[in-house]
């Protein structure tokens, strides 16, 4: 029972830690309340939990929102924000992120290729971001089960947008376990045990 050696973080194909940056996008109130594609509770659970497994592995964040400054917006949900404490939130008013200059420039200080996106809705703010994202040479992996459109067919759409043009869907619990990728990585694994089994998924048999 030997472990293969370690393959280079930066140059893998998986994501690593080392490889990939998370961007959390408009997990405000009033787009939570337009989410019809599934269960809002359990997408705000689940958005929490791979908010602590990144944070968990340093993983870089970029965390936006929408129309706050403007007023027309909330920030973002206290339960994220509390998560999200050492992420100052980069306001805008552009639906797609990526027409944004801080917030493009803030992916771009990262240094990282692989993209973790969240973001409400699916077909908006995740695709159009995504999109751009992936024209631009970075690789997409909008996590399925942590973002919602405004119905059922709005998020299958979004999503299949976004991978017939490379991007590579992922669920929040498949996440985690790539990032840790060997329960002999010591450093992670208590953690990525506490929040994907402990609290979550052993919890809610």
């Amino acid at each position: 029972m030997t472990s293969a050696p370690v393959r280079d973080p930066l140059s893998d194909h998986l994501i690593t830690p080392q490889n990939a940056a998370f961007l959390l996008i408009d997990y405000q109130p009033s787009q939570l309340a337009g989410v019809h594609s599934m269960d809002r509770d359990l997408l705000v659970k689940n958005t929490g939990s791979t908010v602590r497994t990144v944070k968990a592995f340093d993983v870089p964040v970029v965390h936006s929102t929408i129309n706050v400054a403007s007023g027309r917006g909330q920030p973002t949900l206290p339960e994220l924000a509390d998560l999200l404490t050492d992420d100052k939130s980069l306001d805008r008013t552009t639906t797609n992120s990526w027409e944004d200059i801080e917030f493009r420039a803030a992916v771009h200080a990262t240094g990282r290729r692989k993209l973790i996106i969240r973001a409400l809705w699916t077909e908006i703010c995740m695709a159009f971001t995504a999109l751009d994202a992936l024209r631009e040479g970075y690789e997409a992996y909008p996590v399925v089960d942590a973002i919602g459109g405004t119905s059922p067919e709005a998020h299958r759409a979004g999503l299949d947008r976004v991978i017939q043009a490379d991007g590579q869907p992922i669920s929040w619990v498949s996440l985690a376990v790539e990032l840790q990728r060997d329960w002999a990585r010591q450093e992670t694994v208590q953690s990525v045990i506490e929040i994907v089994l402990t609290d979550r998924l052993l919890k809610e048999q």
